[in-house]
């Protein structure tokens, strides 16, 4: 975009075109963050990063291992979907347009990965919350970005019943 596709007489500097991409039509779905992994055919899931010299698994990129200190490499690996509620927080006041209250927390997967996260299925109340409370991944679209995607989040809820 060049100075001559600005607007700048209503007190700023405004776009005198609109990007196609604002006006094309969805094109699918798309995760919210980068670890997260939403394959055509199975589960969604979290992705992992395992240092490939002592075995340490991260949440997201690395450049070295806090472990071992070795600088890479890493290999992706797939997170369970199932863990336990490390801790817990019901949130009563937050940004205009969010409801509340609701339900965050850390939850402990198996793989020694720690996940902020927001609960769902569970009304926000302390009696239906517990420290170590099985757990599981749940997805959903929390929004449409600006080309008309939907953008997926992850969520745990607590574990059904089998």
């Amino acid at each position: 975009m060049s100075s001559a596709d600005l607007d700048t007489t209503r007190g700023g500097w405004y776009a005198r075109v609109v990007s196609a991409s604002a006006t094309t039509a969805a094109t699918g779905r798309r995760p919210i963050v980068p670890f997260l992994r939403l394959p055509a055919d199975g589960e969604p899931y979290l992705a992992g990063q395992r240092c490939t010299s002592c075995g340490a698994v991260y949440l997201g990129t690395r450049r070295a291992c806090s472990r071992c200190t070795k600088e890479g490499p890493f290999e992706e690996v797939r997170l369970s979907r199932k863990g336990e509620l490390y801790v817990w927080s019901i949130v009563h006041q937050s940004m205009p347009g969010v409801p509340v209250p609701y339900v965050v927390g850390i939850v402990d997967l198996p793989e020694g990965v720690s996940v902020r996260c927001n609960l769902v299925d569970v009304e926000p109340d302390p009696k239906n919350l517990r420290f170590g409370m099985p757990v599981e991944m749940t997805t959903g679209v929390s929004q449409q970005d600006r080309d008309g995607n939907e953008v997926v989040a992850f969520y745990f809820r607590p574990e059904k019943p089998r």
